[in-house]
Formats: structure tokens, C-alpha cells, sequence
């Protein structure tokens, strides 16, 4: 019986073969259990069901199930269940046992519920966005074809045929040439009350 129900805690020795002429001291493997029987404190068997699951490395993702679900309900769960399937159940285990431990009353439903009504909100804006679109492309759309209508309406303006007023600007010519006066310099500073 001891024989079949080998530990993952015992140590194994390789044996070098007496031909080879190594110095080097045998090498020792050790196993340790996995997470699951280390934090329960019992004997890790061969085949553990926990132990694929539940790795030596992460201690926290059983202590996270165990204290929701109970070491027995989680290996009960898992024996029930085909092994292709396991897996996806034990994270689905800790997902649930980490949402319980934030949210007693809810857990995982509470953050779906949140995130169902941050979709709905979100929705509810693009939606409202979406009609503000509509409307500028249409006033847009309003705003051009007004525009054609007024410059198909308005003749096109005509070059002009006579030259301009500051063609013929001279500021020698009055009223300028008050200011350049150069006969009578004090006209500049004169008040223009008295």
C-alpha cells in the first residue's frame, strides 16, 4: 500500500551509472505538495485531484476558494466534473470566492450588475451622440445648399470699368493741404475753442 501512494514530498535520488567517472554528488529532486494539501497539512497523494489546480506556487488562489467554498465542496466539485472541464471550474471557484470576499451579499452579480448598468449608460450617451451627428450633418447639409441657391440667385459681380477715387488722391488738393501748410506752421496747434 505504501508502495502505490508515493508523496510528492519524498525525495528521489537518481543513481549514476558505475561507469561514469563524475565527480559530482548525486543529484536530489525534491516535490513539494501542492498548494492545496500544503495549507491543509496533510500528505499529498500521486494522484491529488487538486494538485494540477492548485499549484505549490500560488498559495493564495486555494486559501481564496477554501474560505468560501470549503477544502471538501472544492474536490467534491471536481470529481463531479469531466477533466477537460476542471480547469475553467476552479478559476470559475476562485473568480466567485474573490467577488464573495469583496461583496458577501452579491459577489460576482454585484460587478455584473455595475457593469450591466456602465454598458446601459454608455449606450444611452452614444445614442445621444449619435443624434447630435444627424442634426449637424443635416443643418450642414441645409447650410450648403442655401449657400448655392444664394450664389446661383446674385448675378456675378463686375469688374470695375472706371478707375477709383484713390487713383486720383493728392494731398496737396484741399481739405488736405490745411495740414501741410508749411506758409503757416502754428495752424496745426491752433485751439479749436476759444
Amino acid at each position: 500500500m505504501e508502495s502505490s501512494e508515493t508523496t510528492a514530498t519524498a525525495t528521489t535520488v537518481s543513481s549514476l551509472s558505475p561507469n561514469s567517472s563524475s565527480s559530482s554528488p548525486p543529484s536530489q529532486v525534491v516535490l513539494s505538495p501542492c498548494a492545496a494539501c500544503k495549507i491543509l497539512r496533510r500528505r499529498c497523494a500521486e494522484k491529488c485531484v487538486l494538485a494540477p489546480y492548485f499549484p505549490p506556487t500560488d498559495p493564495i488562489k486555494f486559501t481564496t476558494a477554501h474560505r468560501v467554498f470549503g477544502a471538501s465542496n472544492i474536490v467534491k466539485f471536481l470529481q463531479e466534473l469531466p477533466e477537460y472541464q476542471r480547469a475553467d471550474a476552479v478559476s470559475s471557484m476562485v473568480y466567485e470566492a474573490k467577488a464573495r470576499l469583496r461583496d458577501p451579499v452579491y459577489g460576482s452579480a454585484g460587478s455584473i450588475f455595475q457593469l450591466q448598468k456602465q454598458v446601459n449608460e454608455l449606450q444611452a450617451q452614444l445614442a445621444k451622440a449619435q443624434a447630435q451627428l444627424v442634426t449637424m450633418q443635416s443643418q450642414q447639409a441645409n447650410l450648403v445648399a442655401f449657400i448655392c441657391m444664394e450664389m446661383a440667385q446674385s448675378p456675378p459681380p463686375q469688374p470695375p470699368s472706371q478707375p477709383s477715387n484713390f487713383d486720383n488722391f493728392n494731398m496737396s488738393s484741399p481739405p488736405y493741404n490745411l495740414f501741410l501748410d508749411e506758409t503757416n506752421p502754428g495752424s496745426l496747434w491752433d485751439p479749436l475753442w476759444t
